[in-house]
């Protein structure tokens, strides 16, 4: 559903992406979601078609292989398949801001020939290897370093990841990993590690992709720890230049916060939708329980959470195209579109009564899923403390 106010800034061509992709998602990922979610298998068919609809190429150039479309498309799309399911959602957000955005943007010619026509195809999925038991939030405490081997011209690389999206389905192909380099001293005089990404394959010896997680939602998204021991890769693997591994992360987060308010908004968007039609529906004494102003003014809550959360993805997501600084913004929309989610996730499941608490229920599902929405792509009160800093203030 496009909001009046997005119709007055979006294209003709962005609002046709929109509907096409709704439509796909209602038609194909809607039918499938609770059988999927039951098997916790990503289902690969559907990955496929989204492949052949050109989602993962959205914001690449044509002549890269991709469809020539921007951000906002990109974020188009994930809010239209969030609405009815947020695994599917995810596997797209993920695979493109952190697992093709990274080569694009810091490959060689010759790394970009090799990872990005399938990948942008949808006939191969990337991850992005950051997280660590120790290394979420504060990405300088990463472990997992990485020493050159010059003899062999390759880099060995020992540690673990954890959470990993993408990171284990029969079509992963590439996971870029960061690893400590070395050491580096601060403008301040203190030492810190020098973080640098590696393109590491699937199938590499010593790379292990452990037993996927049991979730409490997302069940249909690939999620895995990884343990790295003694993974070689040529020299050439390398991505990006040395040292630089933080500082691409963090353009890269930036990005994706805004793709996962989109998420979170299609989230929102999704729970309203059914809730209103189940509150047009269900007759209690007489009447539709819409009626009473309580159910009423909770669906009226739950439109106005929507509209603001798009209002701010949107905001970041066109700054982010114009070239603006918007790492404030996409913060606040993160903040915004994962409080949104949740909040209307938990009435729309009150609304449902008995009806919500069952998994068949979308609403049930999306009540599991969106927890996540305020803890994936930086915490809420990471969020905080970034805009705390924007606004002056320690943190």
């Amino acid at each position: 559903m496009i909001s009046e106010t997005q119709s007055t800034v979006l294209t003709d061509e962005q609002r046709k992406l929109s509907a096409v992709v709704r439509e796909f998602a209602d038609q194909v990922v809607a039918p499938a979601a609770y059988k999927y979610d039951t098997e916790r298998r990503l289902p690969l068919e559907i990955i496929g078609q989204m492949g052949e609809l050109g989602l993962f190429g959205l914001p690449f150039p044509v002549d890269v292989g991709g469809q020539g479309k921007d951000y906002v498309s990109l974020c188009l799309a994930v809010e239209a398949l969030a609405r009815v399911d947020q695994s599917i959602a995810v596997t797209l957000e993920a695979g493109v801001g952190l697992g093709i955005m990274p080569i694009f943007r810091h490959g060689t010619d010759a790394q970009k020939q090799r990872w990005l026509p399938d990948l942008m195809a949808g006939r191969a999925l990337a991850a992005f290897g950051l997280t660590e038991a120790a290394a979420g939030s504060d990405a300088g405490a990463t472990r997992t370093s990485a020493r050159r081997d010059d003899a062999a011209d390759e880099w060995v690389i020992d540690g673990s990841k954890q959470f990993i999206t993408n990171s284990g389905t029969p079509i992963t192909s590439v996971i870029t990993v960061t690893a400590v380099t070395g050491r580096r001293r601060a403008e301040d005089g203190t030492e810190q590690p020098e973080l640098s990404s590696f393109l590491v394959p699937a199938g590499t010896p010593g790379l292990t992709v452990e037993p996927s997680y049991d979730k409490v939602g997302w069940h249909t998204s690939d999620t895995h720890p990884l343990s790295l021991r003694g993974v070689r890769v040529p020299a050439g693997n390398l991505l990006g230049e040395r040292g630089r591994g933080y500082a691409n992360f963090l353009r890269a987060l930036d990005e994706g916060r805004i793709a996962f308010a989109a998420l979170a908004t299609g989230a929102a968007q999704g729970c309203l939708e059914e809730a209103l039609r189940y509150a047009k529906e269900r007759h209690v004494f007489g009447h539709a329980i819409g009626s009473n102003q309580h159910i009423a003014f909770t669906l009226a809550r739950m439109q106005a959470r929507v509209h603001s959360a798009r209002l701010c993805w949107l905001d970041a997501a066109l700054k982010q195209v114009h070239g603006k600084p918007f790492k404030a913004e996409a913060s606040v929309a993160k903040l915004v579109g994962g409080e949104a989610a949740m909040a209307n996730a938990r009435d729309a499941s009150q609304i449902f009564g008995g009806y919500g608490f069952l998994n068949e229920n979308a609403v049930a599902r999306h009540y599991r899923d969106s927890k996540i929405l305020e803890v994936g792509e930086g915490t809420t009160e990471v969020q905080l403390m970034i805009l705390a800093r924007d606004l002056g203030l320690a943190s």
